[in-house]
């Protein structure tokens, strides 16, 4: 889990999207996430992590709902929701901690 903290503690904001490739509401937001980052280019980071393969750190964040998408700054988690979001508004909150 070191490098999870090497990833969110940073002064850009970081959108983590926790999704497996069995959950179609999960799957559905890869295109979603794809326009945020290209609209927002280096100002934030978008991060996938697969729940199946970091069991140990969705655990330890109590991921339960597919997706599950939360933002970082400065290796804060300062936004959280359960379920699916459209690409305007995670641009909105993420512009809100660039």
């Amino acid at each position: 889990m070191s490098k999870f903290g090497e990833l969110i503690d940073v002064s850009s904001p970081v959108l983590l999207d926790f999704y497996t490739d069995w959950n179609e509401a999960a799957k559905g937001m890869h295109a979603v996430l794809r326009d945020v980052a290209a609209a927002l280019g280096d100002k934030a980071k978008v991060i996938k992590i697969d729940v199946d393969k970091n069991t140990e750190l969705a655990q330890a964040l109590r991921v339960k709902g597919l997706p599950t998408l939360m933002i970082y700054k400065n290796g804060e988690m300062v936004w959280r929701q359960s379920g699916e979001q459209d690409a305007n508004t995670l641009i909105g909150l993420l512009q809100e901690y660039i």
